[in-house]
């Protein structure tokens, strides 16, 4: 994909409900400029696919789009086989509605565990904690080594430009001279999403979370995308009245990779991983 079609297959997504970022489009490019792909029947873009490559050895699948009109006609499916070929010899990531898991088994997939999204309201009090701070402040290298924990391959390129993308906050917790945790809250088409959300501790990752939605209006929807599995995480969600409102299956080739689900509050985003 050019840049201008990664926009596009961005809209198709907000069409479908997803709600994306408002830098979406520039963000997700910066994690790997040639695993974006367009599906084109005589020279009209009809279908989307991203498989981003990360290193070592790993890939996630998003943007798996075809235009409504174009359905069913078998275009999605090459196109899902040409983005497959890109990642050969790696293990492939994604995150799909569950009512897909049938067609993703036959191509290998097997369900590690499901995400949730939850939705929420801002306007939270910041929490008066020094251990809670800018996250511009902290080295970019301790923030993508402490990221590591929490996500199974280097995406430096993609945190660069994740973190320091317009119209978002990002907070840390500095406590003993090191960091023990990290959250963004970014602006979306609707709303605000918080990703990632990591933490040591579940006293952290009430802090951070407080910090971020502090930074969003009363008035306006905030949601966090947590996996089923961390049951604190689904705890905190409820602390804070949000309802689930959206799940999906978070699924891998071949054995998972380990990450630390115990810390994991927030995925960064079901299209990257």
């Amino acid at each position: 994909m050019t840049r201008e079609e990664v926009a596009l297959a961005i809209g198709w997504a907000a069409r479908e409900g997803w709600n994306p970022g408002l830098h979406d489009a520039e963000t997700f490019r910066a994690a790997d400029p040639e695993g974006f792909f367009v599906g084109t029947l005589q020279g009209e873009p009809v279908a989307s696919i991203s498989v981003v490559r990360y290193e070592p050895g790993f890939a996630f699948l998003g943007l798996y789009i075809v235009r409504p009109e174009w359905r069913g006609r078998g275009l999605g499916w090459a196109l899902w086989q040409h983005g497959m070929a890109s990642a050969a010899g790696r293990q492939v990531g994604l995150d799909g509605v569950p009512a897909q898991q049938p067609n993703y088994r036959k191509s290998g997939f097997e369900l590690a565990w499901r995400n949730m999204r939850h939705e929420g309201r801002g306007g939270a009090s910041a929490p008066a904690d020094a251990r809670i701070v800018d996250l511009a402040g902290v080295p970019f290298a301790a923030v993508c080594a402490y990221d590591r924990a929490y996500f199974p391959a280097e995406r430096t390129a993609f945190l660069r430009a994740w973190l320091a993308q317009p119209d978002a906050a990002g907070r840390a917790w500095i406590e003993d001279g090191r960091l023990q945790g990290y959250g963004l809250v970014r602006r979306c088409r609707s709303g605000w999403k918080i990703g990632p959300l990591f933490a040591e501790r579940e006293a952290i990752a009430e802090g951070l979370y407080l910090a971020l939605c502090s930074r969003v209006g009363a008035d306006e929807a905030v949601c966090l995308d947590l996996p089923e599995s961390n049951p604190a995480a689904l705890a905190l969600a409820q602390r804070h009245g949000m309802r689930m409102v959206f799940e999906t299956a978070r699924m891998y080739t071949g054995r998972p990779p380990p990450v630390t689900l115990h810390g994991l509050y927030g995925i960064t985003t079901f299209e990257l991983g």
